[in-house]
């Protein structure tokens, strides 16, 4: 075997690996469109997945800055070779895509595109997407300028080669699509029953406490004539029981907002969060960040999902004075820790106490993302629940 084949067949076999590490549909995208790009060796690359409307739901690229993609303009249209490839599932290998007769032009900030390969990424009858690449490049021969610079005026062109390449990313590209579209789907399923679950909840704590707050006040207004030393009693507990209700909604009205990772990552949501609970409750709570980096999706929201959980946890059941949340860099991952100053509780009553402090779903979740999960505690010392997640 010569060293062009065996080289292909590593870069082939490093970008399915790149892909299947994610399991958001725009990490898989996004990723996608990089390794086809390093793969081939071309300048310009992007993945259009396809709407029912004549346009594109997503549209993902490499090799354009974002200042040159905001310049560009609205996202295109199902036409020419893209309608082609998405219509009749047809690979393209384009000498010029210029001088094609469905080449439409495209807007003035566009770069200029000459050789052109483009692959339809599909499961079975259904396109998913299209992956196009565009400018080959290849290192210069002595005396001329290297190859996919615009002042050069001359194409490379993508090869047979690189056709057959493309085709066996593409393949694999439909896989880890396909298997995050799913993914993503039983994460809205897991989110409804979570909101379920919280309703469940609000409705038993909360109605249970409204009821006893309405017989308080009815005691309360009994007895003020006759004894007005029990009346006081009966309104300082309607009072207490009023507060208890109050912190109940609030912490429900926190697990039900939208996350907001997507819009403001997980340190700006976490902060957020800790501020809220902060106001909501007697307990000081804290929050300290350091060297954090983005994360896979995955992983941001496995990190903050269990963070919600070790603070419901701390704020309602331990008694604690003060709970701290930190989240720090560690190695190409992240590590967050939740420790509170509560009543804490027996090494050897985890596995007891694992339902009831949502130990098992915290311990679920980390490991569904290559993370870890650590529980310390001890009675009277409080508790720390640490999670360290591997990056991507």
């Amino acid at each position: 075997m010569t060293n062009g084949p065996r080289s292909g067949l590593t870069a082939v076999s490093t970008a399915l690996l790149a892909m299947n590490r994610h399991l958001q549909v725009h990490d898989v995208l996004k990723t996608i469109v990089v390794s086809a790009r390093e793969l081939l060796d071309a300048r310009y690359a992007a993945l259009g997945v396809p709407d029912d409307h004549g346009g594109f739901a997503q549209f993902v690229v490499d090799g354009v800055s974002d200042e040159q993609w905001k310049a560009i303009g609205p996202l295109p249209r199902q036409h020419g070779v893209l309608a082609a490839m998405i219509q009749h599932a047809t690979p393209e290998r384009l000498a010029d895509v210029r001088s094609d007769p469905r080449f439409g032009g495209w807007p003035a900030a566009h770069p200029d595109m000459r050789d052109f390969i483009g692959m339809p990424v599909a499961d079975g009858d259904e396109v998913l997407g299209a992956l196009f690449l565009a400018n080959k490049r290849r290192p210069a021969r002595a005396g001329e300028p290297p190859c996919g610079l615009e002042e050069a005026g001359r194409t490379c062109g993508f090869t047979a080669e690189d056709e057959e390449l493309l085709s066996v990313l593409a393949q694999h590209a439909a896989i880890a699509l396909t298997n995050a579209r799913l993914y993503e789907r039983s994460r809205e399923l897991t989110i409804a029953e979570e909101r379920a679950r919280l309703s469940h909840e609000l409705h038993d704590a909360v109605a249970q406490k409204l009821f006893s707050l309405r017989l308080t006040a009815q005691a309360a207004a009994a007895l003020v004539d006759r004894d007005p030393a029990r009346a006081k009693e009966e309104l300082h507990e309607a009072a207490r029981l009023a507060a208890e209700a109050t912190d109940e909604l609030r912490a429900a009205v926190v697990e039900l907002r939208p996350a907001g990772l997507d819009e403001d990552g997980l340190v700006a949501t976490l902060r957020t969060q800790v501020q809220v609970l902060d106001r909501a409750h007697t307990a000081k709570v804290t929050f300290a960040s350091h060297g954090v980096r983005a994360l896979p999706a995955a992983q941001e929201e496995a990190l903050l999902r269990v963070a919600q959980e070790a603070l419901h946890n701390a704020l309602r059941h331990s008694g604690a004075g003060r709970v701290q949340v930190t989240l720090t860099r560690a190695g190409q991952g992240a590590a967050l820790c939740v420790a509170d100053d509560g009543c804490g509780f027996e090494p050897e009553a985890v596995r007891r106490a694992g339902r009831h402090l949502g130990l098992v779903s915290m311990r679920d979740r980390a490991s569904g993302v290559g993370g870890s999960l650590t529980v310390t505690s001890e009675p009277g010392m409080g508790t720390a629940i640490e999670m360290e997640v591997p990056g991507g």
